[in-house]
């Protein structure tokens, strides 16, 4: 194989559409935006206007709240947390709290804290330190031995 052999895929790339440039192209003149009127001139930006009309987005009743300083979790389901202990990933014989959940991979940052879910089986006797868990949860760790502490995070108590 030599350089001038070298090509690219069938397909791979595409010609730019070089618009406004003469008759011959296909997209002279107008440039494919037809005559006249709003759209044909540069500087548009009418997403969702309606031509005067009142438009669906204004129409529709609005329903609800979203609270701005909302808490965010992080949330670990109670079968991940045994497989990450069967992959040794997390050593049961120790507390397990946010860091070591991160650490270990299992969550990715601990945002406003870490609240447990009981989906999944925990066989593992555990010490988990956490922001919050379900009613579910707390049964399924203290069945299998273990014990779930709910604290609130040190920085949501300093707020």
């Amino acid at each position: 194989m030599k350089l001038n052999e070298l090509s690219d895929n069938e397909g791979a790339t595409k010609k730019r559409k070089r618009v406004g440039r003469g008759p011959g192209s296909g997209t002279g003149k107008m440039g494919g935006r037809g005559i006249k009127g709003q759209k044909s001139r540069s500087g548009v930006a009418i997403n969702g206007y309606e031509g005067g009309q009142m438009p669906l987005y204004q129409r529709l009743p609005k329903r609800g709240f979203n609270k701005p300083n909302r808490k965010s979790f992080a949330v670990v389901n109670l079968g991940l947390i045994q497989k990450f202990i069967d992959a040794k990933k997390l050593d049961a014989k120790k507390p397990i709290d946010g860091a070591a959940l991160v650490a270990s991979g299992l969550v990715r940052r601990e945002l406003d804290g870490i609240r447990v879910l009981a989906k999944g089986e925990i066989t593992s006797k555990v010490d988990l330190q956490v922001t919050g868990a379900s009613k579910g949860a707390v049964e399924a760790v203290e069945k299998a031995g273990g014990s779930i502490t709910v604290a609130a995070k040190a920085a949501a108590a300093a707020e």
